[in-house]
């Protein structure tokens, strides 16, 4: 996992929270000061507060549970789409579709329908539809992509939900809450943090800031996946050596009853 360094933390601008007029007093544990009307946060809170989140995140991450992140958030969504992209994590960037956990059996249909489409692609009768025909599937196609595309992968409901500004997902935010799915998120001072399993609080609109928390999550879920194969991988030779092993007891086996079997014949 990479380090999480408080001067590194300073630099990126993650201790700079909201208005002081714009705050919510349940964030009153992480603010370390105000200065010129400007809630600063306790970065050293900040900093083990991540520490915890990363270590809860990579033993999902270890468990083969997906993570799905969600970021729509003008400043948020390339951050969000790389980084969860680079450790094989679904995501939401653009509009949260209603329901996607709570009626997700209904979202499924939906991947699926984006699913049978490229197979019509594939198969040519996508070739064999009229020109407006072809055009409508498009564009229905287009749609399915950019709500959905980076869920195609999500056969079953995710592990966690990790959140980027807590009160812009807060229909997400529900959805998650009434289904007992884990919240990871960042949270400014103008949220409530009780709303969420695991807070870091941090700077949510600057996207340095949202950059710098990311790299370390993500980081940490790596780490949990590589675990996660170091242990297949493990288990993959013993079933190998266990067979071997099996293999030549039987071998052996077979060697003496030749044996045994020829004695007699002599006798």
């Amino acid at each position: 996992m990479e380090k999480v360094e408080v001067k590194e933390l300073l630099e990126a601008g993650v201790h700079f929270g909201h208005l002081t007029r714009k705050w919510n007093p349940n964030m009153a544990p992480y603010i370390y000061m105000e200065r010129n009307g400007i809630h600063i946060i306790n970065l050293y809170k900040t900093a083990a507060k991540i520490e915890e989140t990363c270590a809860a995140l990579s033993k999902i991450a270890a468990s083969g549970k997906k993570i799905l992140f969600v970021a729509t958030k003008k400043q948020a969504k390339d951050i969000v789409a790389e980084k969860a992209g680079a450790v094989n994590q679904p995501y939401i960037t653009e509009r949260w579709p209603g329901g996607m956990l709570t009626n997700f059996v209904t979202i499924r249909k939906a991947v699926k329908k984006m699913a049978s489409i490229d197979r019509m692609k594939k198969d040519g009768t996508f070739d064999s539809l009229s020109k407006k025909e072809r055009l409508q599937v498009n564009r229905q196609r287009a749609k399915l992509e950019k709500n959905l595309g980076s869920i195609s992968d999500m056969t079953r409901l995710p592990g966690a939900l990790f959140v980027v500004d807590i009160l812009r997902e807060h229909i997400a935010i529900k959805e998650a809450q009434k289904l007992n799915i884990p919240i990871f998120a960042m949270v400014d001072t103008n949220s409530d943090p009780r709303q969420v399993d695991y807070v870091i609080p941090a700077n949510d609109d600057a996207s340095k800031s949202i950059n710098k928390v990311l790299s370390i999550v993500s980081s940490a879920i790596e780490d949990g996946l590589n675990e996660r194969k170091a242990e297949r991988a493990e288990k993959d030779n013993k079933a190998k050596a266990d067979a071997s092993t099996s293999s030549a007891t039987a071998k052996k086996a077979e060697k003496a009853e030749v044996a045994v079997a020829a004695q007699e014949e002599e006798e």
